[in-house]
């Protein structure tokens, strides 16, 4: 396993759900953690932790971000796009804008930071991308197909990441849990004591972003309830 002391990690999405557990988990085990969040003012900065506006519907916000983790740690180790929204956005809805906004902030977003942050991850020779997609990535199983057409396409990113970063030591996962009692699944129609916990999915984060080159994970699954594997 890689040793996190010493090593920088961002994390978009940092002050709620996932995001806010995946920070707290690793910065409690030593990571040098750069925080992405919509209201800088949501988190302490200082010291091995940076907290940087990131607003992933907004051009130029990656950049931005990227420049300034560089500018405070001097390299760049690991990436996790945790940030992600899930408005209703249904087949035959006529109004496209939740389509339109998922697509920006769900896909486009993780893009744009790992092409801002890939020159750092190759250069750190085990540079790793966990990217938060979903078990809606997989399959379709309720009316949203907005959100799980975003989601098919972070799965297809991640695998994307692998392929052209694997000579680069660069290695991706995309981490795709069911339910999870976050603020994200307030109104979902599962008992919130019977979904994974957002604690439980950091744990998860930190150790595919610790498995070394030799022993990579491409894809995991993170079941609440049963589902038949395809």
């Amino acid at each position: 396993m890689l040793d996190p002391v010493g090593r920088v990690v961002m994390v978009s999405g940092a002050s709620r759900g996932i995001g806010r557990e995946v920070l707290r988990k690793l910065h409690g085990h030593g990571w040098l953690v750069s925080a992405g969040v919509r209201s800088a003012g949501k988190l302490v900065d200082g010291g091995d932790l940076l907290t940087h506006r990131y607003e992933a519907e907004e051009e130029g916000s990656a950049e931005a971000w990227v420049a300034a983790t560089v500018a405070r740690f001097g390299r760049i180790d690991a990436l996790v796009n945790a940030a992600g929204i899930n408005p209703l956005a249904r087949l035959l809805d006529e109004d496209e804008a939740p389509h339109d906004r998922m697509w920006r902030v769900n896909v486009k977003g993780p893009m744009r930071l790992i092409r801002a942050a890939w020159p750092h991850l190759a250069a750190c020779g085990e540079g790793r991308v966990v990217n938060i997609a979903s078990l809606s990535g997989k399959r379709v199983a309720n009316e949203n197909i907005g959100y799980a057409m975003s989601k098919f396409a972070v799965v297809a990113l991640t695998q994307e990441v692998r392929r052209l970063g694997w000579d680069h030591g660069i290695r991706a996962t995309a981490l795709c849990p069911g339910f999870v009692a976050t603020d994200m699944t307030a109104g979902a129609d599962w008992p919130r004591e019977r979904m994974s916990r957002p604690e439980d999915i950091a744990v998860l984060v930190e150790t595919m972003l610790r498995l070394p080159n030799t022993a990579t994970v491409g894809e995991l699954r993170v079941n609440c309830r049963f589902e038949a594997l395809t």
